[in-house]
């Protein structure tokens, strides 16, 4: 299964059987504020909050580009909070997303993934306040997700409200 499905709707809804991991992008400052995950804060507390302490704590944990935090928020949902972006603004050098670092991410995701049986669901990831492109980025999901038949679901939002394409 080397691809993704795509469906509009909520990522934060998801809408199939068995376990699911809501992966998402954030920063190395310890920013949360912006984008996304006002989507997940607004449904659940708990990403944000642990985001906020794995920040506070990261001279002694392991915070930083690359890494991954699982937060469950359901019997059957976890947040994948994945550290993609290096501070939150454009520089000379470009903007924040650090595509090595969505890639790692992505590998720790699917380790994950297959452990528990999950598919995945996620936005466009790392292509908005990230400043990514998602013709790199695609490519990297297949790589490290569905190149190891772990289901990939990828939800762009309407703000109109259309359910998703897996709605009956």
């Amino acid at each position: 299964m080397d691809e993704i499905i795509y469906l509009i709707g909520d990522a934060t809804t998801p809408d199939t059987q068995g376990p699911k991991i809501i992966s998402h992008i954030c920063n190395d400052i310890g920013a949360w504020g912006k984008g996304f995950v006002l989507a997940i804060s607004k449904r659940w507390p708990k990403p944000e909050a642990r985001y906020r302490a794995w920040y506070k704590g990261r001279k002694r944990n392991g915070f930083g580009l690359g890494a991954v935090q699982l937060v469950q928020v359901e019997n059957d949902i976890w947040v994948a909070n994945m550290v993609g972006q290096h501070n939150i603004r454009r520089t000379k050098t470009g903007p924040p997303i650090r595509y090595e670092a969505i890639e790692e991410c992505l590998r720790k995701v699917a380790s994950h993934a297959l452990e528990l049986g999950a598919s995945i669901h996620m936005p466009r990831i790392g292509c908005g306040l990230a400043g990514g492109k998602w013709e790199e980025i695609e490519p990297i999901i297949v790589k490290q997700l569905s190149s190891k038949d772990i289901p990939v679901f990828v939800y762009d939002f309407n703000e109109k409200g259309v359910k998703s394409t897996l709605d009956p």
